[in-house]
């Protein structure tokens, strides 16, 4: 078979047929000559489907062809036309059918949009007619009379219409004319027509040419040599039954399947009347598909059948007597088409990965279903197997949109492995399935959560700048940077200063260091907000809050408050010589800045004038006789006495208590110095005395009547017997003590008799307080009885003689 390209031919042109389908897209047809070139442009689809140019190649516009999977044409996304991209040979698609048509569909995606449109290959001269054989043998008798007309086969041509076999010619001879005429079937029977009768004896073999030529411009044609033999008489050719035979035959029909039978009958005698059979026109898939038997005449399976392939056989059979007489009969076989095609999947798009806040509903991909099979057994159901997120939506024929049904998220599942299954209507029903794999892309959708609500640290005080006090973390369940944790400080203060300027926080591991030693008798807690925040766009955060607790350090010195540290106040207390054992004479008081049992205070008499004399309370810091005083005992009594903290290692500072032993100033040595300072000269001030101390004794009979009532009244206490009253100066604002929840055990109030410290001042009486709490603004109030007793404006000497008498 000869083939050429369609340049050849200048009248062949491509026409456009627009019409309006079913559906809510146009459809159009385009009428093309097979064999043009590749490339050649066969119209705009774009302009004829008024598509916008534009938007193809964003809609991935593509082409599809229906139950072909061959392309013979291609889209333009640049400029929409519709170019030829593989060969067109209309006798391989077509064979000998008077029309020729190719399916095609546009698919457009983002909305699935579907254009369906059709190419009617136009037939071009590209094959020459053909004779079923090289050479035609022929056996006349001599005997044949002049008029007498012997067929031929006929040639045949691969095209259709006005490029097929349109005339004959014969090669110029003596014996024979041609002879063309149309049967009822709209062939053509060719004969020769004896002009001359034939003479044995004369010649025996003749041998001419029959030249068919077809109707194209310019025509094309084909030969086939003729040998007649010369021989004895044969008039009667051998006659079918039938004209047409016609038997139906089931695709996959087992090999030596009997299909029918043909039969010719010939009248004449002997050798003259045997028939024999033979395939007198088949096409190259009959050939392989059908043999017929050479005597018998029947026709049998041969190879495989498929009604895909060719649903309907014309075959045309010739019997033939022994001396070359003939005739020729159509066998037409139905090919029924059996259910042996599965459903094939075609996925003709798909968004892999998914990005997880998609809506419900969002076409992810498009599935195209096609069953070669005919009628039932090519209608198609498409369904997804097990529990997905995903269904498919059909609105055009074959065609399937994949859209989600929920959202996906792809902390929960971040793969999914769909089914789609795929099964026609036919008996019994073929399905066939695909797995179409799905990635959720991660999207940032999920904040850092700390595994605590809140965190808690605890640090020794005078820490080290730089050590970790803490980690925290936060865990992201995102992906990549979605998921990468950032931790930071927000913004805060303490005191005024900046919470940055205590602690630090490690962006990457979330460790937090300090930044600065602390120190517990600061602060003993402070609260830092920590922030966790993604790397995602845009980036989610929260916060936690890490409460910072202080445990004390034992850093601090016991401050001793009284007797006052001060070395430049000489501070005596007087003892009075009829002090009893363990009578209160003192009382050390000392506070410690720290907490806990590093301010647990304990005092201990390190050095004393005598040792056997006096003793202090551990815990309470009173100091109080050991024994009774005795006339023998040292005036001036001194005791250094340590105050040591419970910490470890503990702690202690050292005070020193100046007692005098005396009942009145008068006996105490540095005031007789003093005395007789003044000069021994003075007689004259002896006798005053004397004179004012004689004048006096009425009066202080009186005195000491009034004196035993008020006593009885009061009810002093004696010295070792009170409470001492410290003045607010020596209680440091810092060391406030309040109903003895401090490092003050107890809480105490003393009368003292004190010295200033100077030679020339005056002996100090000390109103006793009874009200034992320490006020807030460590100011020392006095009772109510205090203020009776002032009212009373009772000279000091006397009270001091008041006091000696109620001792």
């Amino acid at each position: 078979m000869e083939h050429k390209g369609f340049s050849n031919y200048p009248w062949i042109f491509v026409s456009l047929v627009t019409f309006v389908a079913h559906s809510t897209c146009g459809d159009v047809s385009y009428s093309i000559p097979e064999e043009m070139k590749h490339g050649s442009v066969l119209g705009n689809i774009a302009k004829d489907l008024g598509l916008d140019v534009n938007t193809l190649s964003a809609r991935k516009a593509r082409i599809d062809a229906a139950g072909n999977n061959r392309r013979y044409c291609d889209v333009n996304l640049r400029t929409g036309e519709l170019t030829v991209n593989e060969r067109i040979d209309r006798e391989e698609l077509c064979s000998e059918k008077p029309s020729c048509f190719l399916k095609f569909e546009l698919v457009l995606e983002r909305p699935l949009e579907l254009h369906r449109f059709t190419l009617q290959i136009e037939d071009i001269n590209d094959n020459a007619p053909f004779f079923p054989k090289n050479l035609i043998r022929l056996e006349l008798r001599e005997s044949a009379d002049k008029g007498a007309r012997f067929r031929v086969n006929e040639a045949r041509d691969a095209d259709i219409g006005q490029n097929s076999v349109k005339s004959y010619a014969l090669q110029r001879n003596e014996y024979f004319t041609l002879s063309v005429n149309s049967n009822a079937n709209g062939r053509k029977n060719v004969e020769l027509i004896l002009d001359k009768e034939l003479d044995r004896e004369q010649q025996e073999e003749v041998t001419i040419i029959l030249t068919a030529s077809d109707g194209g411009i310019p025509p094309r044609s084909g030969t086939v040599a003729i040998h007649v033999t010369v021989l004895d008489a044969n008039d009667n050719a051998p006659v079918f039954s039938q004209d047409i035979y016609e038997a139906s035959l089931p695709e996959n029909a087992p090999l030596d399947t009997l299909v029918l039978t043909v039969t010719a009958t010939d009248v004449d005698e002997g050798p003259n009347g045997e028939v024999t059979y033979e395939f007198s026109h088949l096409s190259n898939n009959a050939r392989s598909a059908f043999s017929l038997d050479k005597v018998s005449g029947e026709m049998r399976v041969i190879g495989p059948i498929d009604f895909e392939e060719d649903s309907k056989y014309e075959i045309l059979v010739e019997g033939k007597d022994s001396f070359g007489l003939s005739s020729d009969t159509k066998v037409i076989i139905d090919i029924v088409d059996v259910n042996d095609n599965a459903p094939v999947i075609f996925i003709k798009s798909l968004n892999n990965p998914i990005p997880e806040n998609v809506p419900p509903g969002t076409e992810v991909g498009i599935i195209n279903v096609q069953d070669v099979d005919s009628e039932k057994n090519g209608q198609v159901r498409c369904l997804i197997r097990h529990d997905v997120p995903f269904q498919l939506l059909s609105s055009i024929t074959n065609y399937y949109s994949l859209v989600t049904t929920a959202e996906l998220d792809r902390e929960v599942l971040s793969d999914y492995n769909i089914t789609i299954t795929a099964t026609d209507q036919g008996s019994p029903a073929l399905s066939s399935s695909k797995v179409l794999q799905f990635s959720v892309a991660d999207v940032n959708d999920n904040p850092p959560v700390f595994e605590q609500q809140t965190y808690s640290s605890y640090v020794n005080e005078n820490n080290k700048p730089g050590s970790s006090l803490c980690s925290v973390t936060a865990r992201d369940p995102d992906w990549r940077q979605n998921g990468t944790v950032i931790y930071s400080l927000l913004p805060g203060e303490m005191n005024g200063i900046p919470m940055s300027n205590f602690v630090s926080i490690n962006g990457d591991t979330g460790v937090i260091h300090a930044v600065r030693p602390f120190d517990y008798e600061q602060f003993k807690s402070f609260k830092v907000q920590v922030m966790a925040r993604d790397n995602g766009s845009p980036p989610l955060s929260s916060n936690v809050t890490v409460r910072v607790l202080l445990s004390d350090v034992n850093d601090n010195l016991p401050q001793i408050l009284y007797p006052t540290p001060d070395g430049n106040t000489f501070m005596t207390e007087m003892v009075p010589k009829a002090v009893q054992a363990n009578s209160l004479v003192s009382k050390v008081i000392a506070v410690d800045a720290d907490s806990g049992q590093n301010a647990w205070l304990s005092y201990h008499i390190v050095k004393s004038t005598d040792p056997g004399l006096f003793t202090i309370g551990v815990y309470s810091g009173e100091i109080r006789a050991q024994r009774d005083i005795s006339e023998s005992d040292v005036m001036k009594q001194t005791l250094v006495v340590s105050v040591r903290d419970n910490g470890q290692p503990p702690l202690s500072a050292t005070c020193t208590v100046n007692l005098l032993i005396s009942d009145n100033l008068a006996e105490v040595p540095e005031l007789k110095d003093m005395a007789s300072g003044e000069g021994n000269s003075k007689l004259t001030t002896y006798l005053i005395i004397a004179l004012v101390s004689v004048s006096t004794f009425f009066l202080t009979f009186i005195i000491i009547i009034l004196s035993v009532r008020f006593c009885y009244r009061r009810k002093p206490r004696m010295l070792f017997d009170g409470a001492l009253a410290i003045p607010s100066a020596y209680l440091p604002p810092n060391y406030a003590d309040v109903d003895g929840t401090g490092t003050l055990r107890s809480v105490y109030n003393y009368d003292a008799y004190l010295t200033t410290g100077s030679r020339t001042s005056d002996f100090k009486f000390a109103r006793s307080y009874n009200d034992g709490t320490l006020p807030a603004d460590l100011t020392l109030k006095k009772s109510t009885l205090d203020r009776r007793d002032d009212l009373l404006d009772i000279p000091d000497s006397l009270q001091v003689i008041f006091t000696n008498f109620c001792w």
